[in-house]
């Protein structure tokens, strides 16, 4: 017989695998009016941007890197003359060629000096300020977006997996999902289902979210194959969705941290978000041209590399964005320099734009959403500043 508990550990969409994959984690999807769609993944870890987008017009990169981000002199694609693509990421150049990639650098959130990245990932997907402690900080921007989105029409919110999203966590009801879950029912089990959480409004929607969801799966959704398999899984699944009547997901890769051997740590994760990007773009099909991939990470490293071939926590970062509605093509914002008194603190990228000002513009020419309510009330205090001009 099915319990309760078995109908949300495992009925509602069991996540077991998720616990099994550190850089996995769960996924959250709201339904949203519209046919434009927006994606936000999370690089947990703080991923180094200038390893990713190498600023190698900057002659002081070479007095800091001696190894690292070498530039198209060791075979990193070049973008525009000042700025390579890191070589494991060499698979995008097609979308950076076609206007779909762009990359915003020097960005950040306002989270600065503490260098924690719980404090860093909290504060990212809160899209708050530090005008509270962050354990008061309650919701994520995403969910505030919801709240303002006319006619949205978010399910009633659930979490399977290791954890919960703070993205997309707040009083608008989102549906969340976990890689390799199943649910396959009988007839005999849907109507027991249905009799036994009759009376009980939470489980009933429960269990009505969890069959719609693993009904509408197929086996070619989910299954994922080879090294990056499981990053495979999450885009499909994410496109699946986006295919359907939702417009808005997010989900993160972790893994990022790289003090040490950073080629290689950094590596394996590029080829994930690699994967994820292409595999959006080609199961998205049409729906692609109406998409903007936002990959976002906590905070920057350290603008000089360590002695144990990688980097340490830093401020200043870079921001992937990707999609048929991105003006790509372009590196976004002012570059500060890597020079004597042009680092922060001596030591890391200077922040010349808060990385939730390229957010803001991005759901405002998405979702029509208002100036107002996205300084406001969505990411509070924040003056967006112009528009970067980031969508067609």
């Amino acid at each position: 017989m099915i319990s309760r508990r078995l109908l949300l550990k495992s009925g509602a969409l069991a996540a077991c695998s998720a616990a099994a994959h550190p850089w996995l984690n769960t996924m959250t999807f709201a339904a949203a009016p519209g046919d434009n769609r927006l994606v936000v993944i999370v690089l947990r870890g703080a991923m180094d941007g200038l390893d990713v987008v190498q600023p190698y017009g900057d002659a002081n990169l070479r007095a800091l890197r001696a190894e690292l981000s070498a530039g198209p002199d060791k075979g990193a694609p070049d973008l525009d003359g000042f700025y390579s693509l890191h070589p494991e990421l060499a698979e995008l150049m097609p979308l950076w060629q076609a206007g779909q990639l762009a990359f915003a650098h020097a960005v950040a959130t306002p989270y600065r000096d503490k260098r924690s990245h719980f404090d860093g990932q909290d504060l990212l997907e809160a899209g708050t300020g530090n005008d509270l402690p962050i354990d008061q900080q309650k919701g994520g921007w995403l969910n505030r977006l919801l709240q303002d989105l006319p006619g949205a029409t978010g399910e009633t919110a659930y979490t399977v997996g290791t954890e919960e999203m703070l993205i997309l966590s707040g009083k608008a009801h989102a549906l969340s999902w976990a890689p390799d879950a199943r649910l396959a029912l009988s007839a005999q089990a849907k109507l027991l289902l249905s009799d036994v959480y009759h009376d009980d409004a939470l489980f009933r929607a429960a269990a009505a979210d969890a069959e719609a969801i693993g009904g509408s799966l197929s086996p070619l959704d989910i299954d994922g194959k080879g090294p990056n398999g499981d990053a495979a899984k999450l885009a499909a699944f994410t496109a699946n969705r986006l295919n359907g009547a939702t417009r808005i997901a997010a989900f993160s890769l972790a893994g990022w941290d790289s003090h040490a051997r950073q080629p290689q740590v950094i590596g394996r994760q590029l080829r994930q978000l690699s994967t994820a990007i292409l595999t959006l773009r080609d199961q998205l099909g049409a729906n692609w041209d109406r998409t903007t991939v936002l990959a976002m990470t906590e905070f920057g490293r350290t603008a000089r590399e360590n002695g144990s071939g990688g980097t340490d926590h830093g401020t200043g970062g870079a921001m992937l964005m990707a999609g048929g509605a991105v003006r790509g093509g372009r590196v976004y914002g002012d570059w500060p320099g890597l020079g004597d008194g042009q680092l922060y603190q001596q030591r890391d990228l200077l922040p010349t734009r808060d990385v939730r000002a390229y957010a803001g513009w991005a759901m405002r020419g998405l979702f029509g959403t208002d100036r107002a309510r996205i300084e406001g009330m969505i990411f509070p205090g924040l003056d967006l500043g112009p528009d970067p001009g980031i969508l067609l």
